[in-house]
């Protein structure tokens, strides 16, 4: 276990000393909140910073959220066969872009891309087990600590989740109401297991709430 946590933590270095090789030189896409990011059938997108949500359409014509990328993550058309599949970003991003044959012809940028998907698969996991939480409270705890953990950054205050989320965005991923999730998260501030920093981020105290919610 430790020597495959060693491995991936490796792994993970060396795809970002890629990245700012490649990114060097190459001109990168900036897109503003809640732009929908083109994507075409040959190119795939690299996050250089924010969040992007992944979502598609269900039968009912209801939107259906996929997951989430962050930086060095990679989405696009060749990497899915959902259809529609469509990107937003959920803060002002900055994209970079490579291309499929590129892809194929760089055994350690497929490799780096691969490493990314399988984080990419780890949250959608957690992203659907959450959301069969009966309990919202429970759903939108666990949906803020896999964000600490995928872009927390440590404070002296408590862990800061790295992107900031409207509570109809943090609603949507948990499947639940806007109504419903700002009570809950204020909930929260009230037991002191969340803040709001002066930014308007959320930053985590303790690693448990309450019972009671």
């Amino acid at each position: 276990m430790l020597q495959t946590q060693v491995s991936s933590a490796l792994s993970s270095i060396r795809w970002s000393k890629l990245l700012e090789e490649v990114y060097r030189g190459r001109q990168t896409y900036e897109f503003k909140r809640g732009v929908a990011i083109p994507l075409h059938s040959h190119d795939i997108w690299i996050v250089c910073r924010g969040m992007l949500q992944l979502h598609t359409v269900d039968c009912d014509g209801n939107d259906a959220i996929l997951g989430l990328a962050y930086p060095e993550m990679p989405f696009g058309s060749p990497l899915t066969q959902i259809s529609p599949y469509t990107a937003t970003a959920l803060s002002d991003v900055m994209l970079m872009r490579i291309s499929q044959i590129e892809l194929e012809q760089s055994p350690v940028l497929a490799q780096g891309v691969l490493l990314q998907l399988n984080r990419r698969l780890q949250q959608a996991e957690a992203l659907f087990a959450l959301i069969h939480y009966p309990r919202v409270s429970d759903r939108l705890q666990e949906l803020l600590l896999l964000l600490t953990r995928e872009i927390g950054e440590q404070t002296p205050e408590g862990i800061r989740i790295g992107i900031r989320l409207t509570h109809q965005q943090i609603a949507d991923l948990a499947g639940a109401t806007r109504v419903t999730a700002t009570r809950v998260l204020g909930t929260f501030r009230k037991e002191g297991w969340l803040s709001i920093d002066k930014t308007r981020h959320i930053v985590i105290h303790n690693s448990v709430v309450g019972d009671g919610l």
